[in-house]
């Protein structure tokens, strides 16, 4: 059995190692396509200039989306403001955890939808909400809601908004770069550069980093939505202090098997669990699971129950 400071603390580090691969594999991504681009175009300058664009490009696209989530998503997601009095244990439980928590008390929605979800949004605990559907608040009992509540009160706290928006910033230059460069290779156009010592090489690596990149760079996204998951698990524990709520919740929650309807594939990670509900074989879960943007709750429950 371990306690909850001893969870935190080794998904604390399991994050940063896989943030530590991440801007690694991003920085030799970026260096390489943008030597083969400034190569193949002969330019002595090292291609900073495209690596830029694309950064600006990225950027303007993902600040957007940052600083209007929010509404973006409520609007998706066909989500009405919370009524005090007709959702009133979803606002008490709030209320308490918010203070529990130490942050403001954010904007409450629900989604009026049989099937049992939550998620949070907002670029910091002072613009954040949280939004239930009906089915998660009328199924679970007050402890159950209070920690799907915690886990959502957590991703608040640990600006997991931000880091995943950042996330995205960079994996966007990079694909913006990669895209870049194949079109341009494809083309042509470009020959001034090739007949430097190693360019060949580099252009091989480059053209290697553009074909590869995109896609590993968003299977390192999903690890890292995944893995904040599991630390918003841990948070959820360490505000409530006791997991048996959670728990319980998210066996309710993977046993209920309606999709909910108002969910997409863009916003499908805010989720506290998948809301598509598509089942994977068990021959094709370990690499099918690469591609989902929440852990399994099998793992999640055993690492909750862990701390019991």
């Amino acid at each position: 059995m371990k306690n909850i400071y001893e969870v935190q603390a080794a998904n604390k580090r399991k994050s940063y190692l896989v943030m530590a691969l991440f801007v690694a594999f991003i920085t030799l991504a970026t260096y390489f396509i943008v030597q083969g681009f400034s190569l193949y175009f002969g330019y002595d300058a090292g291609g900073l200039g495209v690596s830029g664009v694309a950064l600006i490009i990225s950027g303007l696209m993902s600040l957007g989306s940052y600083y209007y989530s929010d509404k973006i998503v409520l609007s998706i997601s066909g989500a009405r403001p919370a009524d005090k009095k007709r959702d009133f244990e979803f606002y008490t439980v709030v209320e308490n955890l918010s203070i529990a928590a130490g942050i403001p008390i954010p904007k409450l929605y629900v989604i009026d939808d049989t099937a049992m979800n939550a998620f949070a949004t907002g670029r910091n605990p002072d613009h954040a909400v949280v939004v239930a559907t009906s089915g998660l608040l009328a199924y679970l009992n007050r402890t159950e809601l209070e920690g799907v509540i915690a886990h959502e009160l957590t991703h608040i706290k640990n600006y997991d908004t931000l880091l995943m928006s950042l996330v995205s910033v960079l994996v966007g230059t990079v694909a913006l770069l990669a895209d870049f460069f194949l079109r341009a290779s494809f083309w042509g156009g470009g020959r001034r550069g090739r007949d430097k010592e190693g360019a060949g090489v580099i252009l091989l690596i480059g053209m290697l980093f553009a074909i590869l990149s995109p896609f590993i760079g968003q299977l390192i996204k999903l690890a890292i939505s995944r893995r904040r998951e599991f630390t918003a698990d841990a948070g959820s524990v360490a505000i409530t202090r006791q997991p048996s709520g959670l728990i319980s919740a998210l066996k309710k929650i993977s046993l209920d098997h309606e999709p909910l309807e108002a969910a997409n594939k863009a916003t499908a990670h805010l989720y506290i669990e998948n809301p598509f509900k598509n089942k994977i074989g068990d021959a094709r879960s370990t690499f099918a699971g690469l591609f989902n943007t929440h852990p399994p709750v099998s793992e999640r429950i055993q690492s909750l129950e862990e701390m019991a």
